[in-house]
């Protein structure tokens, strides 16, 4: 028999598929276009590989994110948001506005504090 999860509340949900370290990181990058995994890992230096990967599968079979592998020699593989995925857009963007709300209260200022990469406003 089949057993139905229960939540207490309803962003368990959420946090189940976006949730933990590095989820939304990921998913903030793909909300700026698609990406080879070698892209993340470089503009995320801190993940290792195997986390990323892993990351990046559970998004998949959770359908919020694309793998779309070419049929090149190299076989090359990118990323990209579902229409399910950027569905996460607004809650990426409040999370994004209040984390820079707390930079500033706590440090004062965004510059110097988040990395200059370009997704960054100053």
């Amino acid at each position: 028999m089949l057993t139905t999860k229960k939540y207490n509340i309803s962003v368990e949900a959420t946090l189940e598929v976006i949730g933990g370290k590095w989820k939304c990181v990921i998913l903030c990058h793909l909300t700026h276009g698609k990406k080879r995994t070698s892209d993340l890992k470089r503009i995320m230096p801190q993940i290792t590989q195997k986390m990323l990967i892993q990351q990046l599968r559970e998004l998949e079979t959770d359908g919020i994110v694309n793998r779309i592998v070419y049929n090149e020699v190299p076989p090359r593989v990118e990323y990209e948001l579902t229409e399910y995925g950027w569905s996460l857009k607004p809650i990426l963007d409040s999370l994004c506005s209040w984390g820079e709300r707390h930079i500033i209260k706590e440090h004062g200022q965004l510059c110097g504090i988040l990395e200059d990469n370009g997704l960054n406003k100053f």
